[in-house]
C-alpha cells in the first residue's frame, strides 16, 4: 500500500512539474543601446551571412534582447516603436522566435519571450538545409488582428510587407554592431509555418531571418 501511494505521489509531482515547464517565458534583459559602432560603420558592414557560414555558436540572450528590440521594441515612451507604423497603430508584424529549445513569441511590450511550443522546428520552416543550423529563426506574422482596422486585405498586406522591411534592416544593422550572421529568407514553408504556429487563418508567414554565429 506505501508503494502504491509512494507511486501515485511520483507521477503526480512529475505531472505538475510537467505543467510548470511546459511554458517557461523569458524574461529578456535589457537591450544594448550605448557604445556601438557608428551607422555608416553598420551600414558598410552590413551583409547577408552566407548559408554555409552558420555554424554552431551561441547567441546570449544580451544579444537577442538587442536584436528583438531593435526589431520593433518601444524607443520612445508607451507608444513609439522602431520601425515606421501606419496610424500610430501598434506594431501589425509578430515576431516569433525558433530555436533548440522550442518557439517563444516576442511581445515588444514588457519585452519578453512567451513560449509557444517545446518543439524545434527550425529545419522545417524553410527551403534551405542550412537554416537549421542557424542560432535562432526570427519568422515574420502579420497579425490579422491588428490589422482589422483597415478592412482590406490587399492594403493589411502592403502594410505587413513594408513592416517587415524595416524590421529586417533594423536586425541586418543590429547584427553587423553585434557582429552577428544574419540573413533574410523569403523562400519559406508558409504551410508548415502555420501548422507549426497553429496561426488563424488570417495570420500569413511573411519570411524569417537567421541570425546566429
Amino acid at each position: 500500500m506505501f508503494r502504491l501511494i509512494q507511486k501515485l505521489f511520483t507521477i503526480l509531482f512529475i505531472s505538475l512539474t510537467s505543467i510548470t515547464v511546459a511554458k517557461a517565458d523569458i524574461q529578456l534583459p535589457t537591450p544594448q543601446m550605448e557604445n556601438g559602432i557608428g551607422i555608416f560603420t553598420a551600414l558598410k558592414k552590413r551583409a547577408s551571412t552566407p548559408g554555409g557560414a552558420f555554424g554552431i555558436g551561441n547567441i546570449s540572450d544580451q544579444e537577442l534582447s538587442t536584436v528583438l528590440w531593435a526589431a520593433s521594441g518601444l524607443n520612445r515612451g508607451e507608444k513609439g516603436w522602431t520601425i515606421p507604423i501606419a496610424s500610430g497603430q501598434p506594431p501589425y508584424v509578430k515576431i516569433y522566435v525558433a530555436g533548440q529549445n522550442g518557439v517563444y513569441l516576442y511581445h515588444w511590450r514588457g519585452h519578453y519571450l512567451q513560449q509557444i511550443s517545446q518543439e524545434d522546428i527550425r529545419s522545417d520552416i524553410a527551403q534551405q538545409s542550412f537554416v537549421r543550423r542557424a542560432a535562432y529563426s526570427l519568422i515574420f506574422i502579420s497579425d490579422s488582428l491588428a490589422l482589422n482596422q483597415f478592412n482590406d486585405d490587399e492594403k493589411a498586406h502592403d502594410f505587413s510587407q513594408i513592416a517587415v522591411g524595416a524590421m529586417s534592416q533594423n536586425i541586418y544593422l543590429t547584427a553587423a554592431a553585434l557582429k552577428l550572421n544574419v540573413r533574410y529568407i523569403h523562400s519559406i514553408k508558409k504551410e508548415s509555418i502555420s501548422e507549426e504556429l497553429n496561426l488563424v487563418e488570417k495570420d500569413k508567414p511573411i519570411g524569417i531571418m537567421l541570425l546566429g554565429k
